[in-house]
């Protein structure tokens, strides 16, 4: 399950292998990244700010002082037509790099969705589908036998696989006394839905790893306060063959000064806690930047220790 397992374990036998790590990036902000959660889901700005063009960047560093740690860097990009109906458009797109240990890979991928709606501020019902091409990798002289100090000699190999994402989600606007202009959303999807069986093979043997389909569950809620801000509580829910169900949860306060903390955690006994800043309406900017830090602590009796994770998100948003 995507960054569930503890630490990367390698296993060789003879002149065959398989390997077993992370899959599908996690996020400590995943607000931010939704659209690559889900490829149905709005840009992370138009629910909470009414904006319907987001830009954005993020940076992630798990198991910090762990050899071979996890690292994820991406760049997005979502826009939601708004004028059309019954059917909005949504497009977009990402490039997401993630590494852990000796193997990693590096996808490019389009997006394109539709929302169900007569008018998308006050709700939507939405489908969407992504799609791209990734690279898989193994640097095989970086993996190590089970006899200490042996080392697998052997070029380095990538392979280049499409992959085809899939999700819904809804979202509706809400009336009447203290839930008054208040949002609730929430969706499925499944961002891999394409599963493989990697065999890379070199003069040495063999080695294979398992792309196995992740399937992602959301739902949100925000309240917003009279003196302009508002509190999000949100979940969210990974599954995957073969392993424990995993919910995250998170609460986020955005003060009308233009700042945000949140805290939260998971059942797989981590806690988070993130910070950020706008930079926008205060400064008499029509667009607004994000800003933000999440960090991510387990705090599991088992396996070695890990260390904190760190996360940087900027992200540039605007009505269009």
């Amino acid at each position: 399950m995507s960054r569930l397992q503890p630490y990367l374990v390698c296993l060789f036998m003879c002149i065959a292998g398989k390997t077993f790590s992370q899959q599908l990036s996690l996020f400590s902000q995943y607000r931010e990244n939704q659209s690559i959660i889900n490829p149905a889901a709005p840009g992370s700005s138009y629910l909470a700010y009414g904006q319907n063009l987001t830009f954005g960047a993020s940076y992630r560093v798990q198991w910090q002082g762990f050899e071979g740690a996890p690292t994820t860097a991406n760049l997005r990009g979502d826009f939601l037509y708004t004028e059309g109906s019954p059917v909005s458009i949504m497009g977009g797109g990402y490039l997401i790099n993630d590494q852990t240990g000796p193997t990693g890979f590096t996808g490019l991928y389009g997006r394109i969705g539709g929302v169900l709606s007569d008018d998308p501020y006050y709700s939507g019902l939405c489908a969407g589908l992504s799609f791209g091409m990734v690279q898989y990798r193994v640097n095989a002289s970086e993996i190590r036998l089970r006899q200490s100090n042996d080392i697998l000699s052997g070029d380095d190999q990538n392979k280049l696989f499409p992959d085809v994402g899939v999700g819904v989600f809804a979202y509706k606007k809400l009336d009447g006394g203290f839930f008054e202009d208040d949002y609730v959303y929430g969706g499925v999807s499944m961002p891999q839905a394409i599963g493989l069986d990697l065999q890379f093979e070199d003069t040495n043997g063999k080695f294979y790893t398992t792309r196995v389909q992740h399937l992602y569950g959301m739902l949100g809620y925000i309240k917003f306060l009279r003196n302009e801000g508002f509190l999000e509580p949100s979940v969210w829910v990974k599954s995957a063959p073969h392993v424990p169900v995993n919910v995250d949860f998170n609460l986020r306060y955005q003060m009308a000064q233009n700042f945000w903390i949140g805290a939260g955690g998971a059942t797989s006994k981590a806690m988070h806690i993130e910070a950020g800043f706008l930079l926008g309406e205060n400064l008499g900017f029509d667009n607004t930047i994000r800003i933000g830090y999440g960090f991510d602590y387990s705090f599991t009796t088992f396996g070695p220790y890990t260390g904190g994770s760190h996360e940087i998100n900027i992200s540039y948003a605007l009505e269009r």
